[in-house]
């Protein structure tokens, strides 16, 4: 039997405790989460609501939460992304300096991705820091630049997933339906073609963002680099003269395995230094 630790954090083992319950029942309101913890709605509430932010936790339409993104995306396919997160943070600081807007860094597990690392701008409107944020992989551009990289066949396998379980799936992308799927692969086939992403308000109203796929020197996709603006300032003109620098970035330098910084080919044809290496 484990002991509690010596200074126990209520509000802590509360917020625990109520991942443990979304997880396993599947949904919850906030009058049944008062009760089960002993604690007011009130304060159920706020949990909730933190849990909601923190996207463990969604609200659906009759007020009742269930488990977000972040309880079904495992950590598990998320190996070495600290040290990756470390040794590209001067690029991405350098190409935030470069473009004026906000750079994320994310890696994708399924169906999902997690952003790892972002660098903000300093722009009074601005896309926020998204790092821990869990989205469908085929509404975001480094999403859709890593679903890019999988065949026809890997991508049919991965979306036409019938639930067995007999009741709502906690992963909500698990079976796409036909017009999303329609839409996703015409996405696809346009970054295969051009080398860079595009999602204009896909992930989130009002935002424009394109990313990149990085890959080691095996050739596989480690993560994807991406750059986020307010659609109002990011027309699709300059949003694809983004993408191409990016691809210049991504075509001539892989990441190094062993410590995860990105480096050049060896005379790939390219750009011989990256932004801000020198």
């Amino acid at each position: 039997m484990k002991n509690p630790p010596p200074y126990p954090l209520s509000s802590v083992d509360n917020a625990l405790l109520l991942l443990h319950i979304l997880r396993d029942q599947g949904r919850l309101t906030v009058s049944e989460a008062a009760e089960l913890l002993g604690i007011g709605r009130s304060t159920a509430h706020r949990l909730l609501a933190m849990l909601v932010y923190r996207d463990f936790a969604v609200q659906d339409d009759a007020r009742e939460y269930r488990p977000g993104p972040s309880l079904v995306v495992s950590a598990g396919g998320h190996q070495g992304t600290g040290e990756l997160n470390m040794q590209l943070r001067p690029l991405m600081t350098s190409l935030r300096d470069r473009f004026k807007e906000t750079v994320h860094l994310v890696v994708r597990n399924g169906r999902w991705v997690r952003f790892i690392a972002s660098v903000e701008c300093d722009q009074y409107l601005r896309v926020g820091d998204r790092r821990g944020t869990t989205m469908p992989a085929r509404t975001t551009s480094g999403g859709k630049a890593l679903l890019a990289e999988l065949s026809d066949e890997q991508l049919s396998r991965l979306y036409h997933v019938k639930d067995e379980s007999g009741g709502a799936s906690l992963d909500s992308e698990h079976d796409l339906p036909q017009d999303k799927w329609d839409a996703m692969m015409q996405s696809v086939g346009a970054i295969r073609r051009r080398g860079f992403a595009l999602n204009v308000g896909e992930s989130e109203v009002g935002l424009t963002a394109v990313g990149v796929v990085l890959r080691n020197v095996r050739e596989v996709p480690v993560a994807a680099l991406s750059v986020a603006a307010p659609t109002a300032r990011l027309g699709r003109r300059n949003a694809e003269r983004i993408g191409i620098e990016l691809c210049a970035i991504a075509r001539t330098h892989r990441v190094n395995e062993a410590t995860g910084v990105l480096e050049p080919l060896a005379r790939a044809g390219g750009p011989d230094e990256l932004p801000g290496s020198a």
